[in-house]
């Protein structure tokens, strides 16, 4: 399988637009647009699509993160945050224009995301990242782009990944986690194909 971005290139930075935060003095919010992505190659008998995007390079603590004169250390333990779950995508699917499931900040989060017909979006982790703000805490479903803290030593790598499923859904509902659907993908996957993109808010920082 492969799996490519009109928007930007395997292991290059991801433009702005496509990113829910952007640089300024320090930080401000972005066009939040999805990316445009297109796919080829899955195996004849594929019969679904599952749609993720991934940060892998999260701090696993929040003592640093976006304060003013400290610096997340790049030695920091990193984790996963999710960005994009989109499963029960039709087989007929292989591309998604830019900005067609995303194309603004949406405070307190979208509620009924653009999909293809049939297919159910998951919570991205900007759900808990805003548990608690009485202006933007709410559920996040969808796409919402990269925003890393704005004082981090390490570029953020974005894992885009596209996997081919022999059935035609999955028992999820809106709203499902990234280890809801792990679980139930599991022996189901025929292929899987994955496109990088990085960010940082740190103008220190390339990428």
């Amino acid at each position: 399988m492969q799996l490519r971005s009109d928007n930007f290139e395997n292991g290059k930075p991801i433009p702005a637009e496509y990113a829910f935060g952007r640089r300024a003095q320090p930080f401000a919010l972005s066009d939040n647009h999805s990316p445009h992505l297109a796919w080829k190659d899955a195996p004849s008998v594929t019969r679904s699509f599952v749609l993720t995007c991934i940060d892998t390079d999260v701090p696993s603590r929040g003592d640093d993160v976006n304060k003013e004169g400290r610096t997340v250390p790049a030695e920091l333990p990193r984790v996963e945050f999710s960005h994009w779950l989109m499963a029960n995508i039709p087989v007929e699917c292989g591309e998604l224009a830019a900005g067609a499931c995303s194309d603004e900040v949406t405070p307190r989060g979208k509620r009924d995301p653009f999909g293809p017909p049939g297919s159910v979006q998951g919570a991205n982790d900007f759900t808990g990242w805003f548990a608690g703000d009485a202006d933007m805490g709410g559920e996040y479903l969808g796409y919402d782009g990269p925003c890393p803290p704005w004082n981090d030593a390490i570029v953020h790598h974005y894992h885009f990944r596209v996997y081919a499923l022999d059935v035609p859904s999955l028992a999820l509902i809106k709203g499902f986690s990234l280890a809801e659907l792990r679980a139930v993908m599991v022996g189901h996957v025929l292929a899987e194909a994955e496109l990088i993109g990085t960010y940082s808010l740190n103008p220190d920082v390339a990428g």
